[in-house]
């Protein structure tokens, strides 16, 4: 319900209803036309209140108009204290439906028209280059070797001679890639190069060579004749230690290789860590003597490695007992081949 002037003045709120309206100088004309000092008064009383609404209120919010407030909410800004500045803006922001949020609030978009991003979680993907890498990533990239089951003898030696899939590569002097005859029916298997053959670059070379060469004699095989030596690992280990897991696990595939490659009728495993490296146990020599194995589908005997053998003459005699039984396991594979024929 619109108040009049009249009605205005005598609640003393003429000079602040005039300066919400908005004229400027309503306060002074005000002051003048009314003498008393009541009026005078309440001017003095409203200007201030007055300029604070105004402080108040946002520089680009729509007037509120006069005509459109009730009794209640002029009495309540005379008996109420002004409010300050940042209260009065966090009120304007929380109102529901003020006119700042309002006019913050975008408008819904029509029905006809699309969203403004494609409802897609995966429409990041787009910014993503489609096709295969450019000519400089796929030139800078390590070429691939062919796979070591697929080598000959001269790509397996050669893949050998540059090895580096394990830290025993830094140390050596030469490989031991293995030496005899690559269509032997016996294959030996010892462990790891020794000081002299991480020299010569061959396997049982200097006192436990001559050994074995001697015993391959008493069945009258000779190096190079129908016998193909190897190790396990090809590189020397410092200090002549025992390689270790991971080492077996890198060189092991060019052993599988040449085993492929010779497809021998028997191995002999020459030694303890030799045993346990083909057949995958931790058993002890001593335990595995006397049986018959197999690795890569190849029958296998274990006996004592020849430097072994140097340290222990009482166990030669063992040791020519497990050369009889890869003997007689000789005989039956050939004789087994040869009827197959």
């Amino acid at each position: 319900m619109a108040l009049h002037e009249s009605a205005l003045e005598e609640l003393g709120l003429a000079p602040m209803w005039v300066r919400r309206a908005g004229a400027p100088d309503a306060a002074v004309d005000a002051q003048a036309s009314h003498g008393d000092g009541e009026v005078a008064a309440n001017v003095a009383r409203a200007a201030p209140v007055a300029s604070t609404a105004d402080a108040q209120r946002p520089g680009d919010d729509a007037a509120v108009s006069g005509e459109a407030q009730s009794d209640s909410r002029f009495s309540n800004a005379t008996s109420e204290p002004a409010a300050s500045p940042e209260s009065a803006r966090a009120e304007v922001e929380a109102a529901p439906g003020g006119a700042r949020q309002s006019r913050r609030a975008s408008p819904p978009p029509a029905p006809d028209e699309a969203p403004p991003f494609p409802d897609d979680d995966f429409a990041w993907f787009d910014d993503l280059p489609a096709g295969p890498p450019s000519d400089l990533e796929a030139n800078t990239s390590e070429p691939v070797q062919p796979g070591i089951d697929t080598l000959d003898w001269a790509a397996l030696e050669a893949r050998v001679s540059a090895c580096e899939r394990c830290r025993l590569c830094e140390r050596r002097t030469n490989t031991v890639f293995g030496v005899g005859d690559r269509e032997a029916d016996w294959m030996l298997i010892g462990e790891a190069p020794g000081e002299n053959e991480d020299k010569q670059g061959e396997p049982f070379v200097g006192q436990a060579g001559k050994l074995l060469d001697n015993m391959l004699r008493s069945l009258g095989l000779a190096r190079g004749t129908n016998v193909y030596i190897a190790n396990v690992i090809k590189c020397r280990p410092p200090g002549n230690r025992n390689p270790e897991r991971d080492e077996v696990a890198r060189c092991e595939p060019y052993l599988q290789r040449q085993v492929a490659l010779v497809k021998p009728k028997l191995i002999i495993a020459l030694g303890r860590f030799a045993a346990q490296s083909l057949l995958k146990t931790e058993a002890s020599i001593s335990s595995l003597r006397g049986r018959v194995y197999e690795y890569e589908g190849v029958p296998v005997v274990v006996t004592y490695h020849p430097a072994y053998l140097l340290r222990s003459l009482g166990d030669k005699a063992k040791s020519w007992q497990d050369l009889c039984l890869a003997r007689d396991m000789w005989h039956k594979a050939s004789t087994e081949g040869d009827a197959a024929t």
